[in-house]
């Protein structure tokens, strides 16, 4: 997992070709005057999901996983934490399932092992395969503009 800003995304590009199109996608485009939606940039290789929402307590929601695609979320507006649960010794409460690529992982019983941090507009996070998390969390409900880049690993 890693959290920073668009400021320093050069740091990151030498990860991966397809996160370094993702990062700078995010820096090029202004997703404020993009529709809620799916866009394609190389087919299942790496796509953009735009989403508005409003945050939900954590105690409402799973913490998931993946394992085909690295997630780069990034808040465009409004503020949300996510959860962070370290893999290590974890078993899912709802098993993986490849057509939509994501294991759930149930909050009660993970809540001690679990950390929160604050996504605020401008930052984003990159979640990799096996990185256990929950976004789009707050205790009081906020209306979040946030963009995914799935990266196909």
């Amino acid at each position: 997992m890693i959290v920073d800003t668009l400021a320093n995304r050069d740091i990151y590009s030498a990860i991966n070709p397809r996160i370094a199109r993702a990062l700078e996608h995010l820096a090029t485009t202004d997703f404020s005057q993009l529709d809620v939606g799916k866009y394609e940039l190389d087919g299942n290789n790496l796509f953009v999901i735009v989403n508005d929402y409003q945050t939900k307590p954590k105690e409402q929601q799973p913490f998931e996983a993946h394992e085909q695609y690295i997630d780069v979320q990034y808040v465009v507006s409004g503020e949300e934490e996510f959860g962070y649960l370290p893999l290590a010794g974890q078993t899912p409460s709802k098993a993986y399932f490849a057509d939509h690529d994501y294991a759930n992982y149930d909050y009660e019983s993970n809540k001690e092992n679990a950390a929160f941090i604050p996504l605020k507009a401008g930052m984003f996070a990159l979640f990799f395969p096996g990185d256990i998390h929950m976004p789009g969390a707050g205790d009081n409900a906020t209306q979040v503009r946030k963009v995914v880049i799935k990266v196909k690993v």
